[in-house]
C-alpha cells in the first residue's frame, strides 16, 4: 500500500515531547499528555486558524469619540427643546454643544442658538454675550448682527451702542450701526450707512444679506 509521509516527520514531534510538557487533568493527578496527540492537536489548531481567517475576522473597530459629531448632536436637541419652548433643557444643550467644540465656526452657531434661547426666555441681559461670541467666532452671518441689535434694544443699549460703533472703523462694524440706526426708527439713516458698506465691501459673503436689507428697508420708507 500506497504510504504517504506524515505532514510533521516524526522525529521532530519525538524532540517536542521531550523539550515540552504539557500536562492535563486526568482524575486527581497531572499525567504527562501522550506524544501521539500532539499532531491531532496541532492539526485542529491550523484547522482552527485557518476557519478564523477564511470567514473574515478582522479585529473589532477602536472606538473613538467624535467631539464635533456630538456637539452637533447636542445642537439639534437643543434646537428641538427652543422650538418645544423648553427653554432650560435647550441650555443645557447648546452649552454643551459649546464645551465639546469650542473653537470652529461652528461654535458660533452654538452661542447664537444659546443668545435666541435667552431671548425668548426673556433674559437679554444673558442673551447680549452669547451674540457678541458668536460674532467673535464668525463675523459674516448678517443675521447675528441683527438679533444682538435686537437684544441691544431689550436692554435700552441702542443710543449708548451708536455712539459707540460711530467711532469704529471696522467696515463690519457698519452692519453693526445700520442695523442699530434701523432699530432706533431711522431708516433712511440706516439705509445710507448699509449701503455706504455694500459699496465698499462687495465681495464679502454678507453683503448679499446686507442688500436684502437695504431692499426691504427701502419698502418700508416707501409705503
Amino acid at each position: 500500500m500506497f504510504r504517504t509521509k506524515p505532514f510533521w516527520p516524526m522525529k521532530d514531534w519525538k524532540l517536542n515531547c521531550k523539550a515540552l510538557k504539557i500536562t492535563e487533568k486526568r482524575g486527581k493527578g497531572l499525567l504527562p499528555v501522550p506524544c501521539s496527540l500532539f499532531p491531532k492537536i496541532a492539526i485542529i489548531a491550523f484547522l482552527a486558524l485557518t476557519a478564523a481567517t477564511a470567514s473574515g475576522y478582522r479585529h473589532p473597530d477602536i472606538f473613538v469619540i467624535d467631539a464635533a459629531k456630538n456637539a452637533q448632536n447636542h445642537n439639534n436637541s437643543g434646537i428641538r427643546y427652543m422650538n418645544e419652548k423648553i427653554y432650560y433643557a435647550a441650555i443645557q444643550e447648546f452649552k454643551i454643544a459649546i464645551s465639546l467644540n469650542p473653537n470652529t465656526q461652528a461654535t458660533a452657531t452654538y452661542f447664537h442658538n444659546l443668545g435666541k434661547t435667552y431671548m425668548l426666555a426673556g433674559r437679554p441681559d444673558l442673551a447680549q454675550d452669547c451674540f457678541e461670541r458668536a460674532l467673535t467666532q464668525y463675523s459674516l452671518d448678517f443675521q447675528y448682527y441683527k438679533d444682538l441689535a435686537e437684544c441691544f434694544k431689550a436692554l435700552n443699549l441702542i443710543n449708548f451702542k451708536i455712539k459707540q460703533y460711530s467711532n469704529d472703523k471696522n467696515p463690519l462694524n457698519r452692519v453693526m450701526l445700520g442695523l442699530l440706526y434701523e432699530e432706533a426708527g431711522d431708516l433712511r439713516r440706516a439705509i445710507i450707512i448699509l449701503d455706504e458698506f455694500a459699496m465698499s465691501e462687495p465681495d464679502l459673503i454678507i453683503t448679499r444679506s446686507v442688500k436684502q436689507e437695504i431692499k426691504a428697508l427701502i419698502k418700508k420708507v416707501n409705503r
